[in-house]
């Protein structure tokens, strides 16, 4: 049996447990938070036919022509709803294209930015909307618990993610091509810019996270498991206490291997206040590591950054 490489949580115990069992998983999710930055969930209240059912779909979707496909990329979004085509985004910092394609969901009804759908895939729109309603609830969950860690009321980040503009974003990396950059990955070293990710059970395995002494750790992809890691929004809100951890998605031995993934970026609204916490200063030595800014200002210079701004 495959085992998992970083810390497992059960959120059924802080959703559903006696008090005692709430406060050890906030104490559990800010010391897996702390030392690696990620960990596993389990018992997370994501169907899992759901998430088999939503691969189905983007298979369909990512199988279509290029042609077909690049009629949902809107250059005016900025890669914040739709298709963005295999090659337009790489890495913070990084030369080399990223070896994927990949499609963003936002919260249906948003009254700013519609979702466009693939007419191609009818099954496509109403198995994307159920998963980012299940993905919505688990990370409000979670945030509660993140919350909790920080000394803040449980209801801290309530609002500010219900008026945020969190993004499911459904990734498709296919065969390896033989004409790709030698320093190019399916996913170049990257810290992700949000609150946390909740990131469903992938199809394949090649995530790793940048340990302290610099070596790769391999997370395991595993049936009835979503990996969390911490954002660099929580990371600069915690003045540094919580870590957005630096990872990658690999090549493969075998290039033609495909590969699929669903990454939830859990964003607040553009007016939250990013300044560290007084609490985590405190924590900290008393000095502020982080500028004041909110996280409008934060998201759009790092997507400037990544070649979608």
């Amino acid at each position: 049996m495959q085992s998992q490489t970083i810390p497992v949580l059960n959120l059924a115990n802080f959703v559903e447990g006696a008090a005692t069992q709430k406060s050890s998983f906030v104490k559990d999710l800010g010391n897996a938070l702390q030392t690696y930055g990620f960990f596993a969930l389990e018992h997370h209240g994501i169907e899992p036919q759901l998430i088999q059912t939503a691969y189905r779909a983007a298979a369909a979707f990512f199988a279509l022509s290029d042609q077909t496909k690049q009629q949902y990329e809107d250059e005016a979004l900025k890669g914040q709803r739709g298709f963005i085509r295999f090659g337009k985004e790489h890495a913070k910092d990084h030369p080399a294209p990223d070896l994927k394609e990949f499609w963003h969901v936002g919260r249906e009804g948003d009254p700013h930015l519609a979702n466009p759908w693939p007419q191609e895939v009818p099954q496509f729109r109403s198995v994307m909307i159920a998963l980012y309603q299940q993905l919505e609830i688990c990370a409000a969950q979670l945030l509660e618990a993140c919350a909790l860690w920080l000394e803040q009321p449980p209801a801290y980040f309530a609002q500010e993610v219900a008026q945020g503009s969190s993004i499911l974003r459904i990734i498709h990396y296919p065969p390896i091509p033989e004409n790709a950059a030698p320093e190019s990955l399916r996913a170049a070293p990257h810290e992700d810019i949000n609150l946390i990710t909740l990131l469903c059970e992938s199809t394949a395995s090649g995530l790793e996270l940048r340990q302290s002494d610099g070596s790769w750790l391999p997370i395991s992809s595993i049936p009835g498991q979503i990996i969390v890691d911490t954002g660099d929004m929580l990371q600069a809100l915690s003045n540094g206490l919580l870590k957005s951890t630096t990872h990658r998605v690999i090549n493969p031995d075998n290039a033609r291997t495909r590969r699929f993934s669903m990454p939830f970026f859990v964003h607040p609204r553009p007016g939250f206040d990013l300044t560290p916490l007084p609490v985590c200063v405190s924590k900290t030595a008393g000095a502020q590591r982080y500028p004041v800014q909110t996280a409008g200002e934060y998201l759009a210079q790092r997507l400037r950054e990544i070649g979608l701004g």
